[in-house]
C-alpha cells in the first residue's frame, strides 16, 4: 500500500509539473496536433468495448502513419490495471474509453491516474453534465431485454418485480455484479431507489413491502430475493446474450445486458429485444467517458484520438462515431442525429445514474451481494 500511495503521489506531481504543456496542446484543433501526434507516432488506447477494432481501422485510414494501439479491456479490467501500473510506476495507456464512473471518478480521476479533455470542436456541443468531471462521448446502457421470438406480444414481466416469482426461478440471467463494475452499478441504483421499487412492490402485489431481517430497503429486499429466487449468473455480456437471445427457444430466459447489443442479433442468430415498460424502470443509462491518462507516452495522438471518437461534424458522426452509432447508444453531442430505430433517450424507461450517488454506496451493496452468492 505504502508503494501504491507512493507512486500515485509521484505521478501527480509529474502531471502538475507539466501544466503548461498539457495546456498548449488542450486548445489545438485536430489539424494542428496532427504534426506533432505523427511524429510520436502512435497511440495505445484501454477500451471497454471491442468496438474499439473498428474505430482503429477508420482511425489509421483517416490518419496515416498514426498506429491505434486498442485493448478491449471490461471497465473492471482498465480500473485493476491502471492502478497495478501506477504502483509499478509505468504509463502504458494513453487514453481511457471506459464506464463504471463511481470508481473512475472517484478512484482513479481523484488520485491524479486520469486528466480530463474536451476537444475544442466539440466543446460547445456537449451539455456541461457530460464533459465534467469527465468528457462523455455517449451513454449506455445495462436493462432488462428478452427474447422477441420467443415472446412476440412483447416483453413477458412488466414489473422488476416478476423477476423474484416462482415462474421466474432460475430463468433471469446476468453478468456478476461482482466481477463487473457495470452491473453492480446496476444493483446499487436499484438500492438508490428504493422508494420506486417498494410503490413498485405494492403496486405489483396489492400491499406494503415487508423487509426480511438485517435488510434496510426495498431495493435491498429486491436484490435479496432475486438472489433467492435462483438467479442465473454468467462470465460476460456475450453469454448473458446468447442465453436470452438465442433464436429456436421455446420457454428463452430474460437478464440484465446492453440494449446496443441488439445490432447483433442479425450476425449472431439473436432475437434481443428491450423490455421498456417494466416499472418501475428496465435497469440503467449510464456514460463511456474518455479521458487522458495523468502523463501520457502520446499527448498529441492521444488527443487526436479522443476527438476522433468524439465524432466528425457530420449528422450521424462519421468513421470516428460509426461503431457507436446504433439503436441503444445515445451520442452525448447534440448535433449527431439520434439512431432511426432507437427509442428516443427521453421515452427510455432506464434510471440515468448519479456517479457521486452510486460511489457513496456502492462497497456496501457489494458486501450485501457477496453474503448472497
Amino acid at each position: 500500500m505504502r508503494l501504491m500511495t507512493s507512486t500515485l503521489a509521484g505521478l501527480a506531481l509529474t502531471a502538475l509539473a507539466l501544466p503548461a504543456a498539457a495546456q498548449h496542446l488542450d486548445g489545438l484543433s485536430a489539424a494542428d496536433l496532427l504534426p506533432q501526434a505523427q511524429a510520436e507516432g502512435s497511440v495505445t488506447v484501454y477500451s471497454f468495448t471491442s468496438r474499439i477494432g473498428r474505430v482503429e481501422e477508420a482511425f489509421e485510414a483517416a490518419y496515416p502513419g498514426i498506429d491505434m494501439i486498442g485493448y478491449d479491456l471490461s471497465s473492471t479490467e482498465q480500473i485493476t490495471r491502471l492502478k497495478a501500473e501506477a504502483a509499478a510506476g509505468q504509463t502504458v495507456a494513453d487514453v481511457i474509453y471506459v464506464s463504471d464512473t463511481p470508481v473512475v471518478t472517484t478512484e482513479l480521476l481523484e488520485s491524479g491516474l486520469l486528466s480530463p479533455y474536451v476537444p475544442p470542436r466539440v466543446a460547445e456541443l456537449v451539455p456541461a453534465q457530460f464533459t465534467s468531471p469527465l468528457l462523455a462521448q455517449r451513454l449506455s446502457t445495462k436493462v432488462l431485454m428478452y427474447n422477441e421470438e420467443t415472446y412476440p406480444d412483447g416483453a413477458p414481466v412488466d414489473s422488476l418485480w416478476d423477476l423474484t416469482r416462482p415462474e421466474w426461478a432460475g430463468k433471469v440471467v446476468m453478468v456478476d455484479p461482482l466481477q463487473r463494475g457495470d452491473y453492480l452499478d446496476l444493483m446499487t441504483e436499484i438500492v438508490l431507489r428504493a422508494e420506486e421499487m417498494a410503490t413498485a412492490y405494492e403496486a405489483e402485489f396489492g400491499a406494503p413491502i415487508e423487509l426480511d431481517s438485517g435488510l434496510r430497503s426495498a431495493g435491498e429486499q429486491f436484490i435479496a430475493d432475486l438472489f433467492a429466487n435462483d438467479l442465473v449468473l454468467v462470465g460476460s455480456t456475450d453469454d448473458v446474450n446468447a442465453a436470452i437471445g438465442t433464436l429456436g427457444q421455446e420457454a428463452a430466459p430474460i437478464g440484465f445486458t446492453s440494449y446496443s447489443d441488439r445490432r447483433d442479433n442479425a450476425e449472431e442468430g439473436w432475437a434481443l429485444q428491450v423490455a421498456n415498460d417494466v416499472a418501475p424502470a428496465n435497469g440503467i443509462v449510464f456514460p463511456a467517458v474518455l479521458a487522458l491518462t495523468a502523463a501520457p507516452q502520446n499527448p498529441a495522438a492521444a488527443r487526436l484520438a479522443i476527438d476522433f471518437l468524439m465524432g466528425d461534424d457530420s449528422d450521424t458522426g462519421g468513421a470516428g462515431f460509426a461503431p457507436f452509432y446504433v439503436a441503444g447508444d445515445w451520442a452525448t453531442r447534440t448535433d449527431i442525429t439520434p439512431h432511426q430505430d432507437a427509442i428516443p433517450l427521453d421515452q427510455f424507461n432506464g434510471w440515468q445514474i448519479d456517479a457521486v450517488k452510486s460511489a457513496e454506496i456502492r462497497a456496501e451493496v457489494a458486501d450485501l451481494i457477496l453474503t448472497l452468492q
